[in-house]
């Protein structure tokens, strides 16, 4: 088998967290946990979790093995910076700020079958209020590197996302999908709109930082405890609530879950191993409709994606990094214009001032056009927004802020009413279409900031060859190093 293992850290919109992943002990035991737990053991309440609201830094302990079945099977563990107790530092589960969410999804590349699985992530020193289900089949794994998991270049994080193994998996995919074996079923139109169906790399779609949430949801008892959102967990836990990896607004989850459903489209799914085989969605499986369906304009993560920069200066080999990670086509020669494939066919070049022209242009048109339909959604964050409407209007107004995108000569598209709460309960948009005229490229990152130079083993692909493949930009070479 080769898997892909996505990893997710949810913060508010605004926040700034940052995780490390951190090496289960040699000792450590790696077997599933099958048994049920009573509710009442969990290792910090939440009133305990939210008294550490300052705390924007979170470790999360990754099992030893972690692509191994028993890897999968077995919880991570959310805890404090430095050794922190997880109460003190507010890294806990049952605190909405600083969660963690794990992801999977697992191909078979001799027969293209697809799966998703949702490993559990539970507060460091807890106990399990649910099983973990499903029956897995891995490959050998190790520690860390072993696993190929790469959360930024250097010390300089990502944040709130890391991924593991996402290279070989893409690989992997190209190759079963040049065979015939892996079918990736177009998205199609709205039968509402008779508009093609958004992906993660619509303009219509994305914000800031693309391609930035899992989609895992897992149950959360009283006394802080997790258990993967399950049929036979929710039985079992009946107080229990959901919580889920895009809940701050993240672009998978919100196109899953929200977008698709009000346009009457469906998310490509596969079934859940943590769930009795359902159908599940994940990070991956966008990006691989993504890859296959979405025209141009395609929306690839930017060079000054927050998530990206270094000490807030793009950086375009941290960028190819997170890009590597969503299977994404890299940041290429001083056009930046990776796009060899026919499909993207008046595609502008790819940088960040035709990132945010084309973030204003198509998705204010996009939001305008479903005002009422998306006025009658529910928000999927009610602080930032009262509905689907006013939440994308927000969330698109925020983005224009955090991208910087007034450097390249643009304006807000975006005027927001908020309430006395700071809701978006109204908003207006304008429609008139802008183009950059300041610098397309900003100031690139040379490297002073050596705790961000890559490592002699980390390979960064600098050409992409022709024909380009959405999902191995950089051609198959076999393991890339990391």
């Amino acid at each position: 088998m080769a898997l892909g293992l996505a990893l997710g850290v949810v913060v508010v919109e605004s926040g700034g967290t940052t995780t490390k992943l951190g090496i289960a002990p040699a000792a450590a035991s790696a077997t599933p946990a099958a048994a049920s737990a009573t509710p009442a053991a969990a290792s910090a309440t939440p009133a305990a979790t939210q008294n550490a609201s300052n705390n924007a830094d979170c470790e999360l302990i990754v099992p030893a093995r972690p692509l191994t079945a028993t890897g999968l099977a077995t919880p991570y563990q959310l805890t404090g910076p430095g050794g922190q107790d997880p109460a003190a530092s507010g890294c806990t589960q049952a605190n909405p700020n600083l969660r963690a969410f794990v992801q999977a999804t697992i191909l078979d590349p001799a027969t293209g079958r697809l799966w998703v699985y949702e490993p559990l992530v539970e507060t460091n020193g807890g106990t399990l209020a649910g099983t973990n289900g499903g029956t897995l089949a891995g490959t050998n794994g190790g520690t860390l590197a072993g696993a190929k998991c790469v959360n930024g270049l250097g010390d300089s994080l990502f944040g709130q996302v890391a991924y593991c193994n996402s290279v070989p998996f893409y690989a992997a995919a190209s190759r079963a999908i040049q065979a015939g074996r892996l079918r990736i079923p177009k998205t199609g139109r709205s039968p509402l709109t008779g508009q093609p169906c958004p992906t993660t790399r619509s303009f219509q779609l994305v914000d800031q930082d693309p391609s930035d949430d899992v989609t895992t949801r897992y149950l959360l008892t009283a006394s802080g405890q997790t258990a993967q959102d399950s049929a036979a967990n929710t039985a079992l836990l009946p107080g229990a609530g959901a919580i889920e990896g895009g809940q701050t607004s993240g672009d998978n989850t919100l196109l899953d879950t929200f977008i698709l459903p009000a346009l009457g489209c469906r998310a490509f799914t596969a079934p859940d191993l943590s769930n009795a085989g359902r159908p599940g969605t994940s990070q991956t499986l966008d990006e691989l409709s993504a890859a296959a369906s979405q025209r141009a304009p395609i929306a690839l993560v930017p060079e000054n994606d927050p998530m990206t920069t270094v000490n807030g200066q793009a950086d375009r080999p941290k960028t190819n990094l997170y890009r590597l990670g969503v299977g994404q086509p890299l940041v290429t020669g001083v056009s930046n214009e990776p796009f060899g494939d026919s499909r993207a066919g008046g595609q502008q070049a790819d940088t960040p001032a035709n990132f945010c022209a084309d973030m204003l242009n198509v998705q204010t048109a996009f939001i305008a056009a479903d005002t009422e339909r998306f006025s009658a959604r529910p928000s999927p964050v009610p602080a930032t927004g009262s509905n689907l409407f006013t939440f994308l209007a927000a969330r698109l107004s925020a983005s224009f802020t955090n991208l910087g995108c007034q450097a390249f000569g643009l304006h807000n598209t975006v005027s927001v009413t908020l309430n006395a709460q700071g809701e978006a309960v109204a908003a207006a948009v304008s429609l008139v279409p802008q183009a950059p005229t300041q610098p397309q490229t900003p100031t690139q990152s040379q490297g002073q900031d050596m705790q961000a130079t890559p490592t002699p083993s980390t390979i960064i692909p600098t050409t992409v060859p022709s024909p380009w493949l959405p999902w191995t930009p950089w051609g198959d070479y076999g393991d890339p190093g990391y």
